[in-house]
């Protein structure tokens, strides 16, 4: 179980980083290919690759016992995720991939509050001060000049509490389905979504954007690691962890974005962002790392609160 916690936190870690460099790319592309025709391509290339894979590997076929159900649970993640994509993407045409970076990162505070009204998990009293700090770390970031507020900051906090959702009905559903199923069925979701969407809302793509080679790049990398990779990593490895310690991991996802806009935008954070990344990365740690007992005790003045504190949740026996 140990190395499976491992190998969890390093392969999730991974995903943060894979997610955060993205945003930059994402940016660049939709400034050719409108958000839902990008979506609809990324994510249907994603469902194609998975699929190929399966077929091609007889050692992991798809399983189609309770398919009904699994069909069911896949919708549900698919659709948030097709929200939580869209406002993510069309907010980037708005604001700064960096900002969005940090306001997307913002649903990891949002997972114990989340996790308790669906899972019945009641949060610690910390995961609240964790929240408001991150609050106000997003606040002096993103919002010390109310001006600044932008239609993109809106959609993208929207974004955060659909990414939210997805995490926690992932842990919810994971041992209920299988994970090749239910990655499958979202992206496919997503990808349909997003296409009728697009032949709703958005001009017709000329042809000529496939040649762009930013746009290649974008959904080649998109649809292989931030999907395909992030998608079933994430499935899978809830398994041998929480929902909360997941969310700590993605904590990192904004400070990855941050460094891509830094190395393709040269774009960097005066005293008054980096004070509210700082702060926004606190909270989320704070919102689920055990205080010390003489700490806990000196804001809580409850000896019948100050029971053990284990060093880490343990993870959901595995059958």
């Amino acid at each position: 179980m140990a190395g499976n916690r491992w190998s969890a936190n390093t392969i999730l870690l991974s995903v943060a980083m894979v997610w955060g460099l993205t945003f930059v790319i994402i940016q660049d592309a939709i400034a050719t290919l409108p958000p839902f025709a990008f979506n609809g391509l990324r994510f249907g290339f994603a469902a194609l690759l998975l699929w190929a894979y399966l077929q091609c590997n007889p050692s992991k076929p798809l399983q189609f016992k309770n398919i009904g159900r699994q069909l069911k649970y896949g919708l549900i993640l698919g659709f948030l995720l097709f929200a939580g994509y869209a406002l993510q993407t069309y907010g980037l045409l708005y604001t700064s991939s960096g900002k969005s970076g940090f306001i997307t990162g913002l649903s990891v505070a949002l997972v114990p509050f989340l996790t308790f009204i669906i899972l019945g998990h009641k949060p610690k009293w910390q995961s609240l001060f964790g929240t408001a700090l991150a609050v106000a770390g997003l606040y002096i970031m993103a919002f010390s000049d109310l001006s600044s507020i932008n239609f993109g900051d809106v959609l993208t906090f929207i974004c955060a509490i659909c990414f939210g959702l997805q995490l926690v009905y992932t842990a919810k559903y994971v041992s209920k389905a299988d994970t090749a199923n239910l990655v499958l069925i979202q992206c496919l979701t997503v990808g349909i979504l997003s296409g009728i969407s697009s032949l709703l809302f958005e001009p017709p793509v000329s042809s000529s954007v496939f040649g762009s080679p930013i746009v290649i790049t974008a959904l080649l990398i998109t649809s292989l690691f931030a999907t395909v990779f992030a998608f079933v990593a994430q499935t899978h490895y809830i398994k041998y962890t929480t929902p909360a310690h997941v969310a700590l991991i993605f904590a990192t996802e904004p400070v990855f974005a941050v460094i891509g806009d830094f190395a393709w935008n040269g774009a960097l954070l005066g005293p008054a962002a980096i004070t509210g990344s700082v702060l926004i990365l606190a909270g989320m740690v704070l919102a689920e790392v055990p205080l010390p007992r003489p700490i806990l005790a000196f804001f809580t003045r409850n000896k019948e609160e100050l029971a053990p504190i284990p060093l880490e949740d343990e993870p959901p026996v595995q059958k």
